[in-house]
């Protein structure tokens, strides 16, 4: 597997991929069943955010497992942005993957008690069978608990 840096959080992020190239990729192999762009460090320098996660759920459709990297910085605004972008418009139209995991790993996240339900339901909306995030972070199982909400409702 694939890490930025070794045990001792030494190194530095070598996830160097932006949007546009996940999404070139997404589009180039679409009958992935697991993606894994490596497990994702505590640093926030990625160029990914979001908004790519909405083309790899639509053009990956047998999707079941995703581990990757994105740049939590500004999340919520992120989220927000995404639902009213016009570019992202059709592609919210379109059949989702099936994936019920989303590996985060060491992705930091700090929200407050109104911004964790934005980002859950930002994240259900991309992946609508997900059942949890998987992370080492407080805020990560917070999101699991509101997703798990959201999908008795």
């Amino acid at each position: 597997m694939l890490l930025c840096h070794d045990q001792d959080g030494r190194g530095q992020c070598v996830f160097k991929l932006g949007n546009d190239n996940v999404t070139e990729l997404a589009m180039a192999l679409t009958q992935l069943e697991f993606l894994s762009f490596g497990r994702t460090c505590f640093e926030i320098t990625c160029a990914t955010t979001v908004a790519c996660l909405l083309p790899i759920s639509v053009h990956c459709v047998m999707l079941d497992s995703l581990v990757i990297h994105f740049n939590t910085t500004n999340i919520v605004g992120d989220f927000k942005d995404l639902s009213g972008d016009s570019r992202f418009q059709e592609l919210r139209s379109l059949p989702r993957c099936a994936l019920r995991d989303l590996d985060v790993y060491r992705t930091p996240l700090t929200l407050s008690e109104s911004d964790l339900e934005t980002v859950a339901n930002g994240v259900v909306d991309i992946f609508p069978s997900l059942e949890y995030c998987e992370g080492c972070d407080e805020a990560w199982d917070e999101i699991s608990e509101r997703i798990a909400e959201l999908q008795k409702m």
